[in-house]
């Protein structure tokens, strides 16, 4: 099995190298349009900042091929934030795959902290990506944008307000958390899509 990571400005793309190959794939990192349309999956991750990693990607043509995509496709962290109608964070339009926007928490006491950093468990799982998983299972965040509860909402996690914690649309998958950081649950969840 191919595994292609997008190659493009943004910080955390390592640690998901090394969890594919502790889970037994070599993967590719690259920005290759021919590579990433080959490949088996694809995940999409990165920390960053939402219009400086749109510029990127629109200025070498990525934001198209990731829309083209037709194999799974797995964004993580900002990777789902960008696969969004509309980002806050800059006031930038992004790839517009989940038609909704992305927003930023908003503190409603002084004991709530953006960004929201640390672990909090997911609930209203709905998805293959969750399998041999369960509500109240805990992973791992960093982030002060989120995305609502939608109808395309697989999982939801909680911090001052509900929110999506996953997110899902034909072949797209994303991630709020950090699976490459959630120990043996966010291993289990990329096992899980390795196996879609």
């Amino acid at each position: 099995m191919t595994v292609a990571v997008v190659k493009y400005n943004a910080g955390n793309i390592y640690s998901v190298l090394s969890v594919l190959q502790r889970l037994g794939v070599e993967p590719v990192l690259t920005d290759d349009p021919k590579i990433l349309h080959q490949a088996d999956k694809v995940i999409f991750p990165g920390q960053g900042e939402a219009s400086n990693a749109m510029q990127y990607l629109c200025e070498r043509g990525l934001d198209e091929v990731i829309r083209s995509l037709t194999q799974p496709v797995l964004g993580i962290c900002i990777g789902q934030q960008l696969m969004c109608r509309h980002s806050a964070e800059g006031d930038v339009d992004c790839l517009g795959i989940f038609d909704t926007d992305v927003v930023r928490f908003v503190p409603e006491k002084h004991e709530d902290k953006v960004p929201h950093m640390g672990w909090n468990e997911l609930n209203a799982l709905k998805s293959p990506l969750f399998r041999n998983l369960h509500d109240g299972d805990f992973v791992y965040f960093v982030h002060s944008f989120y995305v609502p509860v939608c109808k395309w909402t697989i999982a939801e996690s909680n911090y001052i307000t509900p929110f999506s914690a996953a997110i899902q649309r034909d072949n797209f998958y994303a991630t709020q958390f950090h699976p490459e950081k959630s120990g043996s649950v966010g291993q289990r969840i990329i096992q899980n899509f390795l196996d879609l």
